[in-house]
């Protein structure tokens, strides 16, 4: 039976991933909001995420997540839970680069062709960490059984996204949805193919529609 691939995430309500986890965490282009989640007193989130690894998992990261978990989990206490998960599961690296994994359980992956591979064999199911540039790479391969959304009430309004330029349209569907108190809205969600497209009831074309869209078409709209 292949194995699931699936992508949990912190997100901010405009789709922000970058360094929910501290100030030090990812700090590129001078992102100013570095620990926006963990600021946030939140027993929904600590549910479930012993929820998400409650069962046998890998880990599916990029290179820079890599390097965070790397330089972190190894030198927690075992006596967290999460900290001895990490430590026995495999942690696949999806990577063109030569950067010396010596995380132990760690193995690289140097293309999607490689995942794919790993996918349609047997073992238990495959958790994203981070990782933005991975998304769009998977999705546009459809690699992505289910989506677990962790989404904070809070505006970033900068910095790196789940799904940024060059994601191709999918349409998701949903499989639980739940709202804390506090207005955290953790949705799980699978793939329900390509985007639908259609229209709202419209009148007949009239002038002034007309002259809308022939600014659309010279490029003055």
């Amino acid at each position: 039976m292949a194995r699931r691939i699936v992508g949990a995430a912190f997100l901010s309500l405009d789709n922000v991933m970058q360094a929910p986890g501290g100030p030090d965490e990812d700090p590129r282009d001078g992102f100013p909001y570095g620990g926006w989640m963990a600021s946030m007193d939140e027993e929904a989130i600590g549910i479930q995420i012993e929820n998400l690894f409650s069962q046998p998992f890998d880990l599916l990261l990029g290179r820079r997540t890599y390097e965070i978990f790397a330089a972190h989990w190894p030198y927690m206490p075992d006596e967290i839970p999460i900290t001895r998960q990490f430590r026995d599961c495999t942690k696949y690296v999806l990577t063109g680069s030569d950067m010396t994994l010596d995380w132990e359980g760690s193995e690289r992956l140097v293309d999607v062709d490689s995942l794919s591979a790993l996918k349609a064999g047997d073992g238990p199911d495959i958790i994203i960490q981070g990782s933005t540039t991975l998304y769009p790479q998977l999705l546009a391969r459809d690699l992505i059984d289910r989506l677990i959304l962790i989404r904070l009430p809070v505006v970033i309004g900068q910095g790196r996204t789940m799904f940024g330029d060059g994601t191709p349209g999918r349409q998701f569907k949903p499989v639980e949805t739940r709202v804390s108190p506090n207005g955290t809205v953790i949705s799980t969600l699978e793939p329900a193919g390509e985007v639908g497209r259609s229209s709202f009831p419209v009148p007949a074309l009239n002038e002034r529609e007309r002259e809308r869209r022939s600014k659309i078409a010279g490029g003055t709209w």
